[in-house]
């Protein structure tokens, strides 16, 4: 039960800070300003990032519970929480602001905090942790669009 809990509240929170980020955008990808940008050849739709998002968001809300349910400690919860506010404050550094270095450097933070969960936690979550791989597969392509961007603007 208190497993189911966790779930729950993660799922929450998750899509809580996607509606934030979404919002903090301001319009992000629909504006002129992006509009003109120089992208990648392999940009995805914009579809895709909706249903990616979901997809990423559901496997670390899992992945969460498990970890919370094993390893609730403030370590845990201030890495989480620095998650958030890397992956909420991207896109107000990158389509609010236009800060497309800072953007990069937010995004590069966010892959290696990724990257820590994944190899340094994995004795306590296990094979749960292949519930990340949504999450970083799409930061190392997010990744590669703001490096495009930034050599090609």
């Amino acid at each position: 039960m208190k497993k189911i809990k966790l779930l729950l509240l993660f799922l929450v929170i998750n899509f809580l800070s996607l509606a934030i980020g979404s919002w903090l955008m301001n319009d992000g990808p629909r504006t002129e300003w992006y509009e003109k940008l120089s992208k990648a050849p392999w940009t995805p739709p914009g579809w895709v990032f909706g249903a990616a998002w979901a997809v990423i968001m559901i496997c670390f809300s899992f992945y969460l519970a498990d970890l919370f349910l094993k390893s609730n400690n403030l370590k845990t919860r201030i890495l989480f929480g620095l998650q958030i506010i890397l992956n909420v404050g991207w896109n107000y550094i990158f389509f609010n602001q236009h800060l497309v270095c800072l953007g990069l450097v937010v995004l590069l933070l966010l892959n290696i905090l990724l990257f820590y969960f994944y190899f340094n936690l994995k004795g306590i979550v296990h094979k749960k942790r292949y519930l990340l791989l949504p999450y970083i597969i799409w930061m190392c392509i997010a990744t590669s669009l703001n490096l495009y961007i930034l050599i090609h603007n």
